[in-house]
């Protein structure tokens, strides 16, 4: 298991539209991927999770992730925050 924290620069932030293109993207990694906001966690493949941490733009979350590919999925999702989707 291993973790990155990452700064949401989406100007929207993490509304349905962005949250639906991430769980797209994170459903095709085999691992388990968790996006945490404060003391909430949210599976990153389900868009009704991800919409329920209520993430802001610039806002501080991190990302989780455990299994065979979880340093690719890990650097990919990292990325795709910063570059504000």
């Amino acid at each position: 298991m291993i973790s990155n924290k990452v700064v949401i620069n989406c100007p929207s932030g993490l509304d349905s539209k962005a949250a639906a293109l991430l769980v797209q993207k994170v459903s095709r990694y085999s691992s388990s991927i968790w996006l945490e906001k404060g003391e909430r966690r949210a599976n990153a493949k389900s868009l009704l999770g991800l919409l329920s941490l209520g993430v802001e733009r610039q806002a501080t979350i991190t990302v989780i992730t455990d299994g065979e590919d979880e340093e690719i999925a890990l650097k990919e999702i990292s990325e795709y925050f910063s570059t504000g989707f």
